[in-house]
């Protein structure tokens, strides 16, 4: 059944809402039992949590890591609320000037903590006023220039730093070497999508039958962040075309009307997929050239793009560069050449 977009009778204005804003800011589970997934980090975190507060110390200083959309950004607020610690929210980029560090480290309280997302990004200088902050709760400051000048140490109170990347390998060895703590996030299984899903529905106050939210989760890249946006987006067009039920039908035009197809291929996976066979006859191809070809930022390619396609066996990388498998012929219904030995 194909939807029309013209369509207006349809639309109950009646059962219209307010906006959602109030609802979707609690989407982010605030503790512990309420975060779905990563079961051996969650297992791991509540006894450093526990034993934290035995001591009556804060947390020792934590660095998560993995694809974008996991979830590290959400269990930093977690191991804040579960610590009844204040926390300050910052990212790599944004701190430009090692003065930018300092003014939020000497703002601090005791038991405060800072989180940085996209650490990997801090640049050197600010890196080398982390190293004394992290391990002796103090900063070295210079005051004056020349043969007058003299440097002093701040104390600074007692906080725990969070780090999260999506690039592990860019912090330094000495940078993550000061971490007592490190996690990693992996993909979330279809079931668990599943229970994100319908947890974020409830919330909502959506009404989604168990093989919509099945069709959305298969759909979702095993990403929750992906899923929670796909389901918003199926609302949107279940509250226009089906009085606000999502159904599998309603669900499966909606994600089709936005380019999302069976697999969880959206239209940027298959313009990077296409150019690799069309234009480079399967590869092997290099990043950048590839990135040249479809006018795709490479680290997008290389961090967003190309992970899910070579979970899906579509792509693999060689030493020679990328390659199309024959797998990714077949979803693109091309022949594939058959090539020389």
């Amino acid at each position: 059944m194909c939807y029309n977009l013209l369509v207006r009778e349809e639309y109950d204005l009646e059962n219209v809402k307010p906006s959602d804003e109030p609802f979707e800011n609690t989407l982010r589970p605030h503790v512990l039992r309420d975060y779905i997934g990563q079961q051996k980090v969650k297992d791991s975190l509540s006894v450093f949590i526990k034993a934290a507060k035995i001591r009556g110390e804060p947390i020792e200083h934590i660095l998560i890591y993995g694809p974008p959309g996991l979830g590290k950004t959400t269990l930093a607020h977690i191991l804040a609320h579960e610590t009844g610690s204040n926390i300050r929210v910052t990212s790599g980029p944004a701190i430009e000037r090692a003065g930018d560090l300092v003014s939020i480290l000497t703002s601090l309280e005791d038991s405060d903590i800072i989180f940085i997302d996209e650490i990997h990004r801090l640049g050197k200088i600010v890196e080398e006023v982390l190293y004394p902050a992290m391990e002796d709760y103090a900063i070295d400051l210079v005051i004056g220039k020349g043969p007058s000048a003299k440097t002093l140490r701040v104390d600074l109170p007692k906080f725990t730093l969070i780090g999260a990347t999506t690039r592990i390998s860019l912090i330094s060895p000495p940078m993550r070497d000061r971490f007592g703590i490190v996690h990693s996030l992996d993909f979330y299984t279809d079931e668990e999508i599943e229970k994100i899903i319908s947890r974020s529905a409830k919330i909502l106050q959506i009404k989604a039958d168990k093989k919509a939210t099945d069709e959305i989760a298969r759909r979702s890249r095993k990403t929750p962040r992906i899923a929670n946006r796909l389901l918003k987006r199926v609302r949107d067009y279940a509250v226009v075309y089906n009085k606000g039920k999502i159904d599998h039908e309603i669900t499966c035009n909606a994600l089709l009307k936005i380019g999302i197809d069976e697999t969880g291929l959206d239209d940027v996976d298959r313009i990077v997929t296409k150019a690799l066979i069309e234009k480079f006859d399967g590869g092997p191809v290099g990043l950048e050239t590839l990135a040249a070809s479809t006018s795709i930022e490479k680290e997008t390619i290389e961090d967003v793009i190309e992970p899910y396609l070579m979970r899906c066996g579509l792509v693999k990388r060689t030493p020679r560069g990328r390659v199309a498998t024959s797998k990714a012929f077949e979803y693109l219904g091309i022949k594939q050449p058959q090539k020389p030995l």
